[in-house]
């Protein structure tokens, strides 16, 4: 029995580092992962490359494909986007996708896709009114953001690599459909 593909989508936030935790976490549960970086997280070395890819079996990709090169991942049954950065949050909301990462969330809500985000900023990008009416958009087109009590919560400016560590990735495989193994 082939086992179901989720598309991990990471964005370029202090628990990036450790995102291959969530990848093992899902393998576990019977999911192929296929790891897709935004090129903020490859470019600000947010990443543990080698350990996301020995992780999953797959390279990790962050640019589009070429004009005639085929297909480089299955295609995806859900998609996980941890951690999601209100810069993703609001291009994502606003239809923006300028970039590999984006193109691919914005076409899984098309297609109907399970589709789920956790988040991760502080207070302050917060209280920014994009940021809420991102949530907001995304929410209303069936991403099930895991933002608020009983989630994920924002933390104080400044003490996000101590977030980091506590950053609650099982959340986002715990509203999945549980796999097969």
């Amino acid at each position: 029995m082939s086992r179901h593909v989720l598309y991990v989508i990471v964005c370029a936030a202090g628990p990036a580092k450790d995102a291959a935790r969530l990848v093992t976490a899902a393998i576990h549960r019977g999911w192929e992962v296929c790891v897709i970086a935004t090129r903020a997280a490859v470019e600000g070395e947010f990443l543990d490359l080698p350990a996301l890819e020995a992780s999953s079996g797959h390279p990790v990709r962050s640019d589009w494909r070429r004009a005639g090169e085929e297909k480089r991942n299955p295609p995806a049954d859900a998609v996980v986007v941890a951690p999601m950065t209100m810069n993703t949050a609001n291009k994502w909301a606003a239809g923006i996708a300028d970039t590999y990462a984006l193109g691919l969330i914005a076409e899984a809500v098309g297609l109907g896709l399970p589709v789920v985000a956790l988040p991760f900023w502080s207070t302050a990008l917060d209280s920014h009114p994009a940021t809420q009416r991102s949530v907001t958009t995304l929410r209303s087109a069936g991403v099930r953001v895991l933002y608020g009590e009983g989630e994920w919560l924002p933390h104080a400016p400044g003490t996000g690599n101590e977030r980091r560590r506590s950053y609650p990735w099982h959340l986002a495989l715990d509203v999945l459909p549980p796999q097969e193994r």
